[in-house]
């Protein structure tokens, strides 16, 4: 048994503005220390290729006889086990040992990987691929709209994608986002909202980067379901990433200013009462749990705490009896994957819920992974062992033979239809279907009665 203190001397370092953060003794100590309690529980050995890493050289130090435990590992190992975190926190949900369960190990092994990568990022600078999908705003920006077609064109060439694969890292296996023809913000400026909007209240809207640039079908079926249950909608000018995608990289100061800017336009909403609703689970869970770790001020705080998953408000309104329940149509049986995001947010799987109100609707629940959480599924370097993970995913799907799929990550999307062939929804697009406020989209299609009766 290795000589590792279980418990921490002081709360484990969490802030990037607490000097400890920054401190690479501290984080050598802290890293042999939760490598040593995972290697002695190895629960999450099938989560993410970190686990099984980290056991593999700690058993190799052991049978050699040079260690007893995690006390000799080595740059190289703590490099390889970070950079296979690819920081779905599923680990952290599932772990007995974390102050979440009361524990007093207080082990949190995302937020430690994420202050390797910071530490490393601030020696090393930032890799080019994490510049590149850091920054998913500027990329939309630069390509949707007008230039859309173009782009698009040029992404869905071999060649042009080997390319980008060679010079940015990002895989030419993974299916990019498509860049929209008409932005959500560009359609949201014509958009006339029916008389009854607003006579339930006023809620604010974080589109996110993805919603905003590349499925805006997304927050504009968000706006309608919203208008149809009676609120207003409100978006601020000049939202931007939410900043996981840096944190991805170990950016924390391109994060923070981020988040920052964000705070800034979103706090006079939630001082005069308004919730701020997010249609993706990275982007909310950022909101609720990152901004105010990494920002660390009341203002941070307050907006984290008027946050909520687009599908949490509405299941509020479910909960409360004012959802409306003018439904024109189910959709058989549907595969619903949760995504880890949404997981780790804590709030089980309030989409599924609200498909479950949906007549002739039967919702089966798929929980596995996408293996893209945020950027590390796009990387070149990382591709086939996120496949390898997606897989899972992909047979649990098929298993349920569903009608339909959905899930609350657009980019789990993207891997799901990449391994299935089957296009799955945002939860929020179904139930604007099924009140008649949309048309399914293109390539998913209708339920036929008459084929399951």
């Amino acid at each position: 048994m290795s000589k590792i203190a279980r418990n921490p001397a002081q709360p484990p370092a969490v802030d990037p503005n607490d000097s400890r953060y920054w401190d690479a003794r501290d984080l050598e100590q802290e890293l042999r220390r939760t490598f040593q309690i995972c290697h002695e529980c190895r629960m999450c050995v099938t989560y993410c290729g970190s686990f099984p890493l980290l056991f593999d050289a700690v058993d190799r130090d052991i049978e050699a006889g040079r260690a007893e435990g995690a006390e000799l590992l080595g740059p190289d190992t703590v490099r390889a086990v970070t950079d296979h975190c690819w920081q779905c926190k599923l680990c952290y949900i599932k772990c007995p040992y974390t102050e979440d369960e009361g524990a007093r190990e207080l082990l949190d092994f995302p937020r430690l990987m994420a202050r390797e990568k910071a530490q490393r990022a601030r020696r090393e600078g930032i890799p080019l691929v994490d510049r590149v999908l850091g920054e998913p705003q500027l990329v939309g920006w630069a390509g949707a709209g007008r230039a859309a077609p173009l782009a698009n064109f040029v992404n869905a060439q071999r060649l042009a994608r080997k390319a980008m694969e060679v010079t940015t890292g990002i895989s030419a296996e993974f299916p990019l986002p498509p860049l929209a023809a008409e932005p959500f913000t560009r359609w949201l400026e014509t958009h006339q909202a029916p008389a009854e909007a607003g006579s339930a209240g006023e809620v604010v809207l974080f589109p996110t980067c993805y919603g905003e640039y590349n499925f805006p079908e997304v927050p504009r079926d968000a706006v309608l379901v919203l208008e149809k249950n009676g609120f207003s909608v409100t978006l601020p000018v000049g939202l931007t990433c939410c900043g996981m995608p840096n944190l991805d990289g170990g950016d924390v100061e391109a994060a923070k200013r981020k988040m920052r800017h964000n705070v800034d336009l979103l706090l006079p909403h939630v001082q005069r009462g308004a919730k701020v609703v997010v249609p993706g689970p990275t982007c909310g869970y950022t909101m609720k749990k990152e901004w105010p770790v990494y920002l660390g001020t009341p203002e941070a705080k307050a907006v984290a705490a008027a946050t909520l998953d687009l599908m949490e408000f509405l299941d509020g309104l479910r909960r409360a009896k004012t959802l409306s329940r003018e439904f024109e149509r189910g959709f058989g049986v549907v595969a619903y994957h949760a995504p880890c995001h949404l997981r780790a947010q804590k709030i089980a799987v309030p989409g599924a819920r609200l498909l479950a109100q949906l007549p002739e609707t039967d919702v089966r629940i798929v929980e596995r992974c996408s293996a893209v959480d945020g950027t590390w599924g796009m990387k070149a370097a990382y591709y086939q062992e996120g496949r390898r993970y997606a897989l899972r995913m992909a047979k649990a799907i098929e298993n349920e033979e569903p009608d339909m799929v959905i899930t609350d990550c657009s980019l789990a999307a993207l891997r799901i239809l990449k391994e299935t062939g089957r296009p799955a929804l945002h939860p929020v697009q179904a139930l604007a279907v099924a009140y008649g406020l949309d048309d399914l989209p293109g390539g998913v299609a209708p339920r036929d009665p008459e084929a399951t009766a």
